[in-house]
């Protein structure tokens, strides 16, 4: 570059080949840095082709566990009204229930309001299919089953028939729908299937129970779970499939679990 007055060289650069090259190389790679440090660590990841379904999966888990915790929160505050009852002398120590008792008899007071000539023939009706099947059970079994959970709110779709080599209930469950353990237990198996749906065992100490076609696991493989507890969710979009057994002996859930 020179001067407009003196003609004088005021500075000068040379561009070569490899200059150029090089130059357009680092800010190509400076470019690909300040993206990618953009979509990491800032909200446009959102944006991009699965980090949408990623994020829906961690609201339905986070979702889970905090009604969780709201179920653990009430479950205190109720224990803590008992204790400062017995505390006052307002009640005997004799008539104090547990929180699941107190829970059942709430239960049984918001039905016995709504009940109706149409719930009082459903009921009936009910009951007699239930004592027929148990007493058909009776005398096919002589071992005795414990209390089982209903692992979830639905309606079986599908019946068991061990003679097809078919050990496992279908239930159609809401979306979103938790599922729960049975039995206290731990969890012996958490594995992905084929078709993205997952398959959790849990190890009773008598039973063992399988869970298929679950969206989300909310347990890890390894842990303890109490009876009722949350261990998946479920999406809508496949049936629940669960199976029982007793020492390698099939159980069929739907005589066992009052749904």
């Amino acid at each position: 570059m020179l001067d407009d007055t003196t003609l004088r060289e005021v500075f000068h650069f040379r561009v070569s080949v490899v200059g150029a090259i090089g130059f357009m190389t680092v800010s190509f790679i400076l470019l690909i840095v300040l993206l990618s440090a953009l979509i990491v660590y800032t909200p446009v990841r959102n944006i991009l082709p699965g980090y949408s379904a990623s994020l829906r999966q961690q609201l339905i888990q986070e979702s889970a566990r905090v009604d969780s915790l709201q179920a653990d929160l009430t479950m205190q505050r109720q224990y803590l009204d008992v204790i400062k009852l017995l505390t006052a002398g307002d009640i005997q120590t004799d008539s104090v229930q547990s929180l699941d008792s107190l829970q059942r008899v709430e239960r049984a007071q918001i039905l016995e309001q709504q009940r109706n000539e149409a719930t009082e023939a459903f009921k009936a009706q009910y009951e007699q299919k239930e004592r027929d099947r148990l007493m058909l059970f009776d005398n096919l079994s002589n071992r005795s089953v414990p209390q089982l959970f209903r692992p979830v709110r639905g309606s079986i779709i599908r019946e068991a028939n061990p003679e097809a080599n078919l050990y496992s209930i279908a239930v159609r469950t809401p979306k979103n729908e938790q599922v729960l353990s049975v039995l206290r237990g731990h969890v012996v198996l958490v594995e992905r299937m084929e078709d993205n749906t997952f398959t959790i065992a849990i190890q009773h100490t008598l039973y063992m129970s399988v869970y298929r076609h679950v969206a989300k696991p909310i347990k890890a493989q390894g842990a303890q779970v109490e009876a009722g507890e949350a261990i998946a969710v479920m999406d809508g979009s496949k049936d629940l499939e669960l199976e029982l057994w007793e020492a390698g002996q099939f159980v069929n859930p739907a005589e066992v679990i009052v749904w």
